[in-house]
């Protein structure tokens, strides 16, 4: 089904009165990979919201006078705060200009630049430097006044997908070739349409819990609030030696792991959670550790399902050392100078 009719469909059910997250569960169903995210879905339902009518795309003339107006650049920038991991094709796609011109938004309008795979301002505010810094510098004061007690109390999570086939990097479809011989191509590849979203928590010695949810479902509040009862569970079972100490949880800003709900259950479970200010991938150990060296390991991997997907990556993180784990925990120390050294600045490597 192509996008065009896709989109006659999303006008149907929104003229019968749907929401953008009823008609996004009606039609995943049917369309599976084909189907689109739900943010293109919610985004094509605020058009016609709005009035919009036709379902064709927008006119690409190209030039930035006809595709980088306000509007599209707000609806990039919403697309970008909903998905930091958002690409830039979906980008494309979801608004109907070309793929320059959304890379011309999002360096030159938006000011970003796309850091631990993440879509983070390229220009941090002086405002957002001083609580980076701050906050750095709190974390470290926390990890040097015991750091064997917070590397045994630490625990962290992220989420990430993992596509059905993930193309190799330009590194590692290398091949040695004689001289004379011809350089080998190499067919243009985009990752697959099938994914399942990996909910990693890990401490420093290894894995302690992945939740994995398929493409088209959502993580709200209460599924969250489900895993860290769960979690809770799980670390009284494989580290009994944390019964009597209080948890030192890391997650990211997310709504879902800030909102209400969390909250709420991170205070009933009596975890105390380590600061994270808004706009730090680069300090956070699955974004700066786990996960790249994790895609690195799938690259060129083709999966026929999201159980041959688990598999592969339950036994991925079980054939890992636990000094694996503790030198990317361990990072934060160097990754916390760093960030108070250059004054909130990002850190890079």
């Amino acid at each position: 089904m192509d996008k065009i009719a896709i989109r006659g469909v999303i006008q149907f059910f929104f003229l019968e009165g749907k929401t953008a997250k009823e008609i996004h569960e009606r039609i995943f169903p049917t369309l599976g990979d084909s189907c689109p995210s739900y943010e293109a879905v919610r985004l094509w339902f605020n058009e016609f919201k709005r009035g919009r009518t036709s379902i064709e795309d927008a006119p690409r003339s190209g030039g930035p006078k006809t595709a980088v107006v306000p509007k599209i650049i707000d609806k990039v920038h919403d697309m970008v705060l909903a998905d930091r991991r958002v690409k830039v094709r979906e980008l494309a796609e979801a608004v109907g200009i070309s793929t320059e011109r959304v890379h011309f938004i999002l360096h030159h309008e938006l000011h970003m630049k796309k850091i631990c795979a993440r879509w983070v301002p390229r220009l941090l505010t002086p405002e957002q430097k001083r609580i980076r810094m701050t906050t750095s510098a709190e974390c470290l004061k926390i990890f040097k006044k015991d750091s064997t007690d917070f590397l045994r109390r630490f625990v962290t999570m992220d989420e990430t997908w993992i596509h059905h086939y993930t193309p190799e990097t330009k590194q590692q479809s290398k091949q040695w070739t004689a001289p004379g011989e011809p350089t080998p191509k190499k067919a243009k590849t985009v990752p697959s349409a099938g994914k399942v979203m990996a909910s990693v928590f890990w401490d420093a010695k290894g894995i302690l819990l992945i939740d994995y949810l398929e493409k088209g479902k959502t993580i709200t509040g209460d599924y969250y609030a489900a895993l860290l009862v769960k979690l809770k569970t799980v670390i009284g079972e494989k580290r009994p030696g944390m019964a009597k100490k209080k948890v030192l949880f890391h997650h990211d800003n997310a709504p879902v792991h800030s909102g209400r709900v969390a909250s709420q259950k991170l205070s009933d479970l009596k975890f105390q959670v380590l600061p994270h200010p808004p706009y730090l991938p680069d300090l956070a150990p699955s974004d700066y550790h786990l996960f790249p060296k994790l895609k690195t390991f799938l690259a060129g991997q083709k999966f026929q399902s999201n159980e041959d997907v688990m598999k592969c990556v339950n036994d991925y993180f079980e054939g890992l050392e636990e000094n694996h784990f503790r030198e990317g925990i361990k990072k934060f120390e160097k990754r916390w100078g760093k960030c108070v050294e250059l004054r909130g600045d990002y850190v890079e490597k």
